[in-house]
């Protein structure tokens, strides 16, 4: 396919896209109407979702197709737990977060301004097609279609060739103008839906916010390894140091008994070589570091016992902190579902979307979740929102339970 024709067809999914927010914006206004009947409370964070689906599917595509890049500014999310409060929580949130009502002028305006925009060229197209095919058929279409052609009067054969000329020069402009069209769509959506300077502020207060809380979380965890080290391999490389000197003395005069102490001394060793493997793997997974992301979820998987599906292909490796963040939230998804919900089976899909790592962990269990109860599920959504992520969690009672993992700018700038 040609640029110019890759451009055309562009602005048509374009176009299509616009009519597909008129859907999404009349889902949204029911939800809002069933709200006063408290059902569309249950029902708006889907809508809230798949309104920020559209704007984020405009924004990556304004990067993708033109090179525009439209920064997306949300403010931080709760947990999106299940039940009432958990869905009204979410939703009043999401509506505090002027992003949010962006991408719902974004939802009424697209359909007028951007289907103009995107549909323009194959409008050009499609009518110099038109204007070609009078050329042969003139006399039926001017009975059937009224007898004229842009300004033509489609009275003879003559006139006939002359919108055919009108009709290739519609052609050719319709494909020489559909990138710059495809570009100015680009600007109308970062005009749009792209982010203010409150917005900023915002994030970066947010930001601050969880770099302190992972400075908190840093020294907490450094502390937590000098204790495990002083009380475990230390003490035990201390025993192990103080047999050896027993078994020492005891060398010449009772070599039966320095043997059993040089016995003990091996297996206290051994005890704390193993203790310092564990304590390494707790702060950065071997297998993470010599085999990626995907490999090594495949590998605390198999460790779970649980039936899990894996699936992901990663064209390249996100940022070692954020790999490593990524690894941890899917450890302890994968331990909360072993402990917690009954399972049969399991899934984990591991995606690269746009800048985004996103890592989605489903299960078929008994649901009802719930990341404000305990420490596990709060605990990975602190160690996300230190890189910006996000975790959202959708476990409804009876199951199944879906938890979406997602990193912004999760590769290097050269990936």
């Amino acid at each position: 396919m040609t640029t110019a024709a890759r451009a055309v067809w562009r602005g048509t999914l374009l176009a299509g896209r616009a009519i597909l927010e008129i859907l999404v914006l009349a889902w949204a206004l029911v939800v809002v109407v069933l709200s006063f009947l408290g059902v569309g409370i249950l029902l708006a964070p889907g809508a809230l979702a798949a309104v920020r689906g559209d704007a984020r599917w405009q924004r990556r595509h304004a990067l993708r197709w033109s090179g525009v890049e439209v920064t997306e500014a949300y403010g931080p999310q709760p947990v999106r737990t299940p039940g009432f409060r958990g869905a009204a929580r979410w939703s009043w949130t999401a509506l505090r977060d002027g992003a949010t009502w962006r991408d719902l002028g974004w939802h009424l305006a697209d359909p007028v301004v951007g289907l103009a925009i995107a549909l323009l060229p194959l409008a050009l197209v499609a009518n110099g097609v038109w204007g070609v095919v009078l050329l042969g058929l003139w006399e039926p279409a001017a009975t059937w279609d009224g007898n004229w052609y842009l300004f033509v009067p489609l009275t003879s054969q003559t006139a006939a060739g002359i919108a055919a000329v009108l009709g290739v020069v519609q052609v050719v402009c319709g494909f020489a103008a559909a990138a710059w069209f495809v570009r100015l769509h680009a600007r109308w959506v970062r005009a749009v839906l792209g982010h203010r300077a409150r917005d900023l502020e915002r994030r970066v207060e947010h930001l601050a916010r969880s770099r302190a809380d992972a400075v908190d979380h840093q020294a907490s965890e450094v502390r937590r390894i000098e204790r495990d080290l002083h009380d475990g391999a230390q003490a035990r490389i201390v025993a192990t140091g103080m047999t050896l000197a027993a078994a020492e003395r005891l060398l010449d005069t009772d070599p039966e008994a320095a043997r059993a102490l040089l016995q003990d001394a091996r297996a206290t060793s051994s005890a704390a070589l193993q203790e310092l493997r564990d304590l390494v793997r707790g702060i950065h997974p071997p297998v993470l570091a010599d085999r990626g992301l995907v490999d090594a979820v495949r590998s605390q998987a198999v460790a779970t016992g649980l039936d899990v599906d894996v699936v992901g292909a990663l064209d390249a490796r996100p940022l070692p902190s954020v790999e490593s963040a990524a690894y941890f939230a899917v450890a302890e998804l994968l331990a909360n579902v072993a402990k917690h919900a009954g399972v049969g089976a399991a899934s984990v899909d591991v995606t690269r979307d746009g800048a985004d790592l996103v890592v989605v962990v489903s299960d078929d269990g008994t649901g009802g979740a719930d990341a404000t109860r305990g420490t596990g599920l709060a605990g990975v959504a602190r160690r996300l929102a230190a890189f910006d992520g996000t975790l959202d969690l959708v476990s409804p009672a009876g199951g199944p339970t879906r938890a979406t993992v997602r990193v912004p700018a999760a590769w290097p700038s050269d990936g």
